[in-house]
């Protein structure tokens, strides 16, 4: 499927056939494509709970106010984020740069966070929305369904996954083949109302 198409025709499904299972490979390749999606100071704040164990899954699904599809669809990823990405070994993310983009992008990183927890957070929430959006757009380009879910008990889905400290959970995201279609559009804005040309 072509990407401007996928962008146009994927919807939220929220009812998955239980019996379909992902082939391994089509997972790993989804993976692969998921790696793609940018980051700040490209920190890969993201951490990707696949969640295969049939119990924990029952158990978030509870958390979730017994939404069918955490349990029905093929792929539950929780998308979490390391907010201290930007002093957990970010010298890892550009070992392959050549040295002087290295020492320049190293430089820059701690001045840019330390001491702003706020935005620490706010750039982790980012990169799991760009994340997110990857993985939606490369499920539907593989012929798959999605459902990015913020309706949970975040404490309880951190407490379930044993979430680090330094770590929050960003949403949870369903993959799988749908079994009924989404209801139509409820009603989009017009561009005019949501374009603001240079200032509000």
């Amino acid at each position: 499927m072509h990407t401007l198409d996928a962008i146009m025709s994927r919807r939220a499904i929220r009812q998955y056939d239980a019996s379909f299972r992902m082939p391994a490979a089509d997972v790993e390749r989804l993976f692969q494509h998921l790696l793609q999606a940018p980051t700040s100071f490209n920190l890969q704040h993201c951490r990707f709970v696949q969640v295969d164990d049939p119990q924990l899954r029952a158990a978030l699904r509870a958390a979730a106010w017994d939404q069918p599809q955490i349990t029905d669809a093929s792929l539950l990823l929780v998308l979490c984020a390391d907010t201290q990405a930007w002093q957990n070994d970010p010298d890892h993310c550009w070992r392959d740069a050549p040295a002087d983009t290295r020492d320049l992008m190293l430089s820059m990183i701690h001045g840019f966070y330390a001491g702003k927890p706020q935005l620490q957070r706010d750039e982790a929430i980012r990169s799991v929305g760009i994340a997110a959006q990857t993985a939606m757009l490369a499920a539907s380009a593989m012929g798959y369904d999605s459902c990015p879910m913020i309706g949970f008990d975040a404490e309880r889905v951190a407490e379930l996954i044993q979430l680090p400290e330094d770590h929050l959970v960003g949403m949870v995201l369903t993959i799988g083949k749908g079994n009924k279609d989404a209801h139509p559009r409820p009603g989009q804005r017009s561009l005019d109302t949501v374009r603001i040309l240079n200032r509000f």
